[in-house]
């Protein structure tokens, strides 16, 4: 009896606007890989016992998306590195019959930075980041690990001291009165708020104080320029934008199920551009 095709999928609730399939069916196409991956909107109630069940439902890993990263870091038998020094689990995978967990934000944050703004890491580079929520630990974690000092700077304080002290002396908390003193020493600037975001308030904020070799990072996708971007842009600035992050952090699950790398083609790019496009022009 021949072996199914592999299937993965990302599970959560909801999840119809998920670009994910858009992205892995694309390389299983282009790779000649004969798998599949599709949307499962599970409730909070139904997640645990899919997952669980994995593999008898016929998957060899998949995505987590909200509301379901904390229940997923919880329920695997092991967990990568990222995802313990993280605090979350977005990719789940099958290595023999065991249910792992990974986090695949810190590799696709800085792949992208890498990729879009090569030299960003100076010699005692350093960064500032807005926020502290997941993606501010994924970015916290993804900087450190790459020896830049990273000052988190977030409305409530104590949420930036929190990710400071688990991640270590090379990070640091800070009121938004210490933003301009910030910026003007930074290297790179991330934000990692909503702010921003298609429906959201733009990200008030003034860059005079940045250095003009200094990048400026948006994990935002939609709108693709987002306001902190364009104007960046218009004085100059590297810019690095968070669709670049959303695609290089699915080629790690990919691997993981279908055994293959990915590549962030321009082909890939324009596929999920146009999509957000159609649908924010609604």
């Amino acid at each position: 009896m021949s072996k199914p095709d592999p299937k993965a999928c990302v599970m959560g609730h909801p999840v119809a606007h998920s670009r994910s399939p858009l992205i892995h069916n694309h390389w299983l196409k282009t790779l000649g890989i004969a798998g599949s991956y599709d949307l499962m909107d599970l409730t909070p109630v139904q997640f645990p016992d899919f997952i669980a069940g994995l593999g008898s439902n016929g998957y060899v890993g998949g995505n987590v998306t909200v509301p379901h990263k904390e229940a997923a870091f919880a329920a695997v038998a092991r967990r990568d590195a990222a995802a313990n020094a993280i605090g979350a689990v977005n990719t789940l995978w099958l290595a023999d019959g065991v249910l792992v967990g990974g986090n695949s934000d810190a590799h696709g944050f800085v792949a992208n930075l890498d990729e879009t703004a090569p030299g960003w890491d100076v010699f005692d580079g350093r960064a500032v980041i807005l926020g502290a929520g997941g993606a501010a630990r994924a970015a916290t974690y993804a900087l450190t690990n790459r020896g830049i000092r990273t000052a988190l700077v977030n409305r409530t304080r104590a949420r930036a001291e929190e990710i400071a002290l688990h991640f270590g002396a090379l990070a640091s908390a800070h009121d938004h009165d210490a933003l301009p003193d910030l910026l003007a020493n930074a290297d790179v600037l991330v934000n990692c708020t909503s702010c921003g975001m298609v429906g959201k308030p733009p990200l008030d904020i003034d860059l005079g104080p940045l250095e003009k070799g200094a990048v400026v990072y948006d994990v935002v996708y939609v709108p693709l320029e987002t306001p902190l971007l364009a104007q960046a842009r218009r004085r100059g600035h590297r810019i690095v934008d968070g669709l670049g992050m959303l695609l290089q952090q699915a080629g790690y699950g990919f691997q993981k199920w279908f055994g293959a790398k990915t590549t962030v083609t321009p082909v890939l790019r324009a596929l999920i551009e146009a999509d957000i496009v159609a649908k924010t022009a609604k």
